[in-house]
Formats: C-alpha cells, structure tokens, sequence
C-alpha cells in the first residue's frame, strides 16, 4: 500500500500521541505550549495516519518531538521513512544541529540515523530518556 509523508494540523498529531504514547492519561497531557509554533509531520498508509512526529525550529537548530507510530504498525519501516523524511526537511530549512529527548530503550533507533547520546538524561512518569543530537549538512 502507497505511504504518502505531509505537513499535518496539530489536532491530527494531538490524537495519534494520544492513542501511542500516554493513553492512560487526560487528552490535554500530549499537548505541547508551543505545538502552534510547530511544523507537525504524518505518514500515511493509504488513508490512515500511521506515525507523526513534530518538528521545533529555532535559528539553526531544532527539536523533534511527540515521534509516535501505531503499535500495530511499528516494526514495518513506517517510522523510520518518517524521520528520515524530517531530518532531511531539517536539512533545508538549513538547520545544524538536530536534537530530540529519547526514551532510553529506544536509543538504538535514534543511532542509525546518526543521533548519538549527549550524556544528559532525565526521567518523566517512570520512564528514562536520554538526550540526543546530531549534525547536519
């Protein structure tokens, strides 16, 4: 089946991260203060939305965040065809250096596309994340 990778509204990247990341909690707890600053990006298979990811540009560096793909859908490269997609829409924004917020056990991922850990690390609702960057251009 056809993917298709496009900017998509807030609203649509709000019900993904829901459903994926925190579905225990209230609606409001996957929004961002600056997710109106942000560019929301959505993979799609045929129709559904499959995976969305967020990206915060400031100067020439930017943080993507509230990356989320079905958990029926994870393992099948719809993931990584979208954050490879935003890495290289970083790259001609003109961005510089790339940063996200990983959670520890998905470190790995975030390696084979040349991110690597910063040393910093934190913890938010019992889960680990680690910080990690990359160059680009």
């Amino acid at each position: 089946m056809e993917t298709i990778i496009s900017a998509i509204h807030k609203e649509k990247a709000w019900e993904l991260r829901h459903k994926v990341m925190w579905p225990e909690k209230h609606f409001d707890f996957i929004k961002l203060a600056d997710d109106d600053t942000g560019i929301h990006y959505g993979l799609f298979k045929g129709n559904d939305l499959v995976s969305v990811i967020s990206l915060f540009v400031s100067d020439e560096e930017a943080q993507f965040r509230k990356f989320a793909t079905l958990s029926e859908e994870q393992g099948k490269g719809y993931g990584s065809a979208l954050l490879q997609y935003v890495l290289m829409e970083a790259e001609k924004l003109g961005i510089k250096k790339i940063w996200c917020n990983a959670r520890k056990n998905k470190a790995a991922f975030y390696q084979k596309f040349g991110l690597h850990e910063t040393g910093e690390s934190f913890k938010k609702e019992d889960k680990e994340y680690v910080i990690m960057e990359r160059e680009i251009g």
